[in-house]
């Protein structure tokens, strides 16, 4: 089995749902303690060895390509003003991965958005994160367990879920949902016929 080495996270929606807030910045870069949720999402993807990430943005998403490149200016500034603990704070801009960014001419969603990654993953497989979504379960995280299940059980695919109540989905985007019963039975069907179908549990 491969060893997966890429990833590819979308990041060109328009945070609509977060409104104010995503009015004057991207949604990824809003902060979690210290941190942007997207340097969460791409700090696990490389401790799980990922070591090349694709970033598909849109407009006015230009922070997040300038919170990944090395600003050599402004740690000769920390530096010179006695600010050397804030210097490893920005630890993350030399990690151990090459990030390339591609433009998703219109947020048309998901799908579409991954379009734009063939010519980057190729016959490779690769990972998808989202960069507003950070997950904690359990002991292992999650991108790491994903990669082990896919490459013990030689899956196709290999697909992280989550339980949602449905008074906590914004904007009330499940529309029609068949019982859970009837649509387990359907992954059951998928994977008799054409892949290995892999539940992630805690």
């Amino acid at each position: 089995m491969a060893t997966i080495r890429k990833a590819v996270i979308p990041v060109a929606g328009l945070g609509t749902r977060l409104l104010p807030a995503t009015k004057s910045q991207p949604k990824e870069m809003l902060p979690v303690g210290r941190k942007p949720v997207v340097q969460y999402v791409v700090e696990e993807l490389v401790r799980a060895g990922i070591t090349e990430i694709l970033l598909i943005t849109g407009r006015a998403k230009r922070a997040i390509e300038d919170h990944f490149d090395r600003d050599e200016d402004l740690v000769a500034r920390l530096q010179a003003g006695g600010h050397d603990h804030l210097v490893g704070t920005l630890d993350y801009e030399t990690l151990p991965v090459t990030i390339f960014y591609t433009r998703q001419h219109a947020p048309q969603g998901l799908g579409d958005a991954l379009r734009y990654a063939q010519d980057f993953v190729g016959d490779e497989p690769f990972v998808v994160a989202l960069g507003d979504t950070i997950i904690r379960s359990g002991k292992t995280e999650v991108v790491s367990r994903l990669i082990a299940s896919y490459q013990a059980h030689k899956a196709s695919a290999v697909i992280a879920v989550e339980n949602v109540q449905l008074d906590g989905v914004a904007g009330g985007r499940l529309r029609h949902l068949r019982p859970r019963r009837e649509a387990l039975d359907q992954c059951s069907t998928l994977h008799a016929r054409h892949r290995r179908a892999l539940r992630l549990r805690p």
